[in-house]
């Protein structure tokens, strides 16, 4: 029996994105950390011998990609030809990791017959702690050696045994040293698994027929992105927004970018940005790059799989030195600005695009909780991606509580997690009526979370869009909610903050609040049913006061 060329690409496709999706599920579900296995914070490729994107598993949507850069910047910078079947090599220096210090790259060469590297695995995955100047995140650094155990791309694991001498400088350099050996454990495993799958397909095809295939998908996956923008307006748009701050000063941070479309391909040109700041928001090239990747995709080729003939025809620019291309020693751990800026590219071309959606909620604006357990004394870092609402489309409103755009294949944390392994307990966890943006189709809605502690715990409030709002198109309105936290509600030292670190002991209390999405369209121009609707449901409370603004501390710690 014989097939076809055509069929035999699809087929070994097929089987390079089950062998990513086999190295997913091995990593869920042996994990230590519930940001891996609930929160789904990773990024797992296969690239060929020149490092070329064969294959990805869904992670967080905003890794589309990444994974390219820092394995781009390996082969630059190590001996190849050093490596031996069975090595594993680490990697967190962010500057080539596409990420900031907590997510360890692993990466795999794999050897099917011979002294050559056949193709490469990589697993990037959040840990929990590896040295920084605070626990759990590091909102206030201000150059990389507070961020960390720098780790620049070496093995680990060498021909299959592990370095046990650097093992040690890992796990001393760490407050939680038995979650980030479960972790790593698991990341291997993932790659183990990873190149099982990928020598069986070689002993199925043999090596000519396999890279063949690869030649034939990169091109395919071009061409169809190419026709994509043949459908897309030409020209060049601009967008600006803001960030709160660094975390260091209360200056606001200007973010821009300008994006121009041709026959050929898409430029996406962050360089009127500012320069980089003192604080841990600047952003890896090789972050920014996945950013514009992620909505590239998104305009021309959103139902396939991701390959690297999908993002041929883009090219991002952001100059050494500019906010989005952080240069050593520059403070990057806070990733919330290419969160906030993966709405950008919308903004600029939502006027001449006219099925883009209006702004979400802005960013993430979740909480980490950090302590020792009351009842088992054990330390914890935990966090929790908190949903927004999402902008109105021309044909409907926006979704509801998920996670913002830029991350939306992740989940949040359960409350059952947050409740078992830190001091916390939930009182009320709500939509808020009336944060969706208005317009002939609303924004979706926020969230509303109180909390209790319930022994003494160290709050991050999480979030970097606190001060400015969002946009709406053809007339639609923002959201009137602001991401933000209340620490110590109906206290008389009641604080409103953004990004924010506080002390919570015993019986007191946070609020948690995400914005709604913004509204396409004239509210005026509603559905009547659907108003209806959305009164009788709860979303909208046509008695209630209006939803004021509030002034938000973001750069200071208790």
């Amino acid at each position: 029996m014989t097939i076809s060329k055509a069929a035999e690409t699809e087929i070994i496709s097929a089987l390079f994105f089950s062998a990513a999706e086999q190295m997913r599920r091995t990593l869920v579900r042996t994990a230590f950390n519930a940001v891996i296995y609930e929160v789904l914070d990773f990024g797992i490729s296969i690239a060929d011998a020149s490092g070329r994107m064969v294959a990805e598993a869904a992670g967080i949507t905003s890794f589309i990609g990444g994974n390219d850069y820092a394995l781009k910047m390996l082969i630059e910078n190590m001996d190849m030809a050093s490596l031996r079947p069975g090595d594993v090599v680490i990697l967190n220096y962010p500057y080539w990791n596409s990420a900031h210090m907590s997510d360890a790259l692993l990466m795999a060469p794999v050897f099917v017959d011979g002294d050559a590297i056949d193709m490469f695995l990589c697993v990037r995955a959040h840990w929990l702690d590896l040295g920084a100047k605070d626990a759990g995140y590091v909102i206030d650094s201000t150059n990389i050696h507070q961020e960390g155990l720098i780790l620049p791309g070496v093995r680990i694991i060498k021909e299959g045994k592990l370095d046990a001498d650097l093992w040690k400088v890992l796990e001393a350099n760490s407050r939680l040293p038995e979650a980030i050996r479960g972790d790593f454990g698991a990341q291997v495993a993932c790659l183990r698994t990873g190149e099982a799958s990928v020598r069986d397909i070689y002993r199925k095809f043999g090596r000519e027929r396999v890279l063949a295939a690869i030649e034939a998908f990169f091109v395919h996956a071009d061409e169809k992105t190419r026709q994509a923008l043949q459908h897309l307006p030409k020209g060049s748009w601009s967008a600006e927004e803001w960030l709160d701050d660094d975390g260091v000063s209360e200056r606001m941070i200007k973010m821009a970018v300008d994006v121009t479309i041709t026959d050929d391909g898409m430029t996406v040109d962050y360089n009127r940005s500012d320069p980089m700041v003192p604080g841990p928001v600047n952003v890896p090239f090789g972050a920014t790059i996945s950013m514009a990747k992620t909505y590239f995709k998104f305009l021309t080729s959103p139902d396939t799989s991701s390959n690297h003939g999908n993002f041929m025809a883009l090219d991002v620019r952001a100059d050494p030195g500019n906010l989005f291309h952080a240069v050593y020693p520059s403070s990057t751990y806070m990733p919330w600005t290419h969160m906030v800026a993966f709405e950008l590219i919308a903004k600029a071309l939502a006027p001449v695009i006219n099925w883009l959606p209006a702004a979400s909620g802005g960013d993430e604006p979740g909480f980490m909780a950090i302590g020792r357990h009351h009842r088992t004394g054990k330390s914890y870092v935990i966090s929790n991606n908190e949903g927004i609402g999402w902008g109105a489309t021309y044909r409907h409103d926006g979704a509801t509580a998920l996670q913002h755009p830029s991350t939306s294949t992740v989940r949040n944390t359960p409350i059952e997690v947050l409740e078992r392994q830190a001091n916390l307990f939930h009182e009320g966890l709500e939509l808020i009526p009336n944060s969706g943006g208005k317009g002939r189709y609303r924004g979706g809605l926020g969230v509303r979370r109180e909390v209790r502690m319930v022994g003494e715990t160290e709050i991050i409030s999480m979030k970097k869009k606190s001060k400015t709002g969002g946009w709406g198109l053809e007339g639609g309105e923002p959201s009137p909610v602001q991401n933000h936290m209340v620490l110590w509600p109906g206290e008389p030292r009641e604080k409103k903050v953004g990004m924010y670190r506080a002390v919570l002991k015993e019986g007191e209390r946070f609020v948690n609040y995400s914005a709604g999405g913004s509204g396409w369209g004239d509210p005026a121009a509603r559905n009547p049913a659907a108003a209806a609707y959305d009164v009788a449901n709860g979303y909208v409370d046509p008695a209630a006061a209006p939803i004021e603004p509030v002034k938000v501390e973001t750069y200071a710690k208790s």
